[in-house]
């Protein structure tokens, strides 16, 4: 009698993508904790070194189930991810110059948008692709930038993208609901070892990489009307309005804003006695909220749309202004 082998069912890669990055994190762990070790400096919020390899274990998690359930087009995107992964994990061991990785950011941007090219591009498709590629750049460093405190970057991935998919799914999109649950578990996997307190950092190899995924799957959503322009912006907005508005008010007030700081409304909470424990809890809260807001706009007709998005944008100016008058303390009462 012989034996039929049934295929995968395709939900289970998702488990499958979990599973493997906790096996990897918890090796690398084990064996390899004191290689690559991320020292407190003036930006840290930890006070002890701390391996920052789990970036890794994410990334072999995510590139072991995508290849099943992603579309052969979107090679770009893991081409991409493959390139900063390789950059940014020298960078965690040896160092690398800002104007490298600019130039390597730009160019992985570059390529992930020659996917979209039309057969004959105009002149206003090079322009969208311009501020395109500028703002998967900046989603790029936004994320590295917000990768500062215990759980953070890991629980906006499992958030991010777990939305992302859901939406996905709510549009019969079945390819970018898959991939994005594959790096939301992932992601889990990694909170599992980063939650507070952290036994492993994401590195630079696994911010980065996080980053441009989140933006190169926004575009990819965007293009195969998953979901509206604004629906991932939204969605990833607890990471993309503290960034940008902690930039800005920097630059505004003359400030050195390329040095390292403890100016994100994370790290004032956290310096104002919060702690990282709650602090995270509190940031899962709202990129909740926020990805549940996401859901409600994609809900919206046009016109309300634009007064959805409105008062959005008002009511998170409002509360980045609240957290920047949070007074701080250079040395919390309580443990970080």
């Amino acid at each position: 009698m012989s034996m039929e082998y049934l295929p995968i069912p395709t939900y289970a890669f998702p488990v499958l993508s979990f599973l493997l990055t906790c096996v990897i994190l918890f090796t690398l762990i084990r064996r390899y904790s004191h290689r690559v070790l991320d020292h407190p400096n003036e930006r840290s919020l930890h006070d002890r070194p701390v391996p920052r390899t789990g970036g890794i274990g994410v990334v072999i998690g995510i590139a072991s189930t995508v290849p099943f359930v992603s579309p052969t087009d979107w090679w770009p995107l893991w081409l991409g991810a493959a390139v900063l992964v390789g950059t940014s994990f020298v960078d965690d061991v040896l160092g690398v110059p800002v104007l490298v990785r600019l130039t390597v950011h730009f160019l992985v941007a570059g390529i992930f948008m020659s996917m979209l090219s039309p057969v004959q591009p105009d002149l206003s498709w090079w322009l969208i692709a311009a501020i395109t590629v500028v703002a998967i750049v900046w989603m790029i460093n936004l994320y590295n930038f917000m990768d500062g405190m215990d759980g953070l970057a890991g629980g906006m991935a499992v958030f991010g993208f777990g939305f992302l998919g859901v939406a996905a799914w709510l549009n019969g999109n079945v390819s970018i609901a898959l991939v994005s649950a594959s790096i939301a578990s992932a992601a889990g996997a990694f909170l599992i070892y980063n939650f507070y307190p952290a036994r492993i950092f994401l590195g630079d190899a696994g911010s980065t990489t996080l980053g441009f995924l989140a933006a190169g799957m926004a575009v990819i959503g965007w293009r195969e009307d998953a979901w509206s322009l604004w629906f991932p912006v939204v969605v990833f907005s607890p990471f993309i309005m503290d960034a940008t508005m902690t930039l800005l008010n920097r630059i505004l007030k003359g400030e050195r804003f390329w040095l390292a700081h403890r100016s994100h409304c994370y790290q004032r909470l956290v310096l104002s006695g919060w702690g990282q424990r709650e602090t995270a809890f509190a940031e899962y809260v709202v990129m909740c909220f926020c990805g549940l807001t996401a859901l409600a706009y994609q809900r919206t007709s046009e016109p309300h749309g634009i007064v959805f998005l409105l008062l959005w944008f008002a009511a998170c100016i409002l509360l980045i202004r609240a957290v920047g008058k949070v007074q701080v303390q250079q040395f919390p009462n309580r443990p970080l």
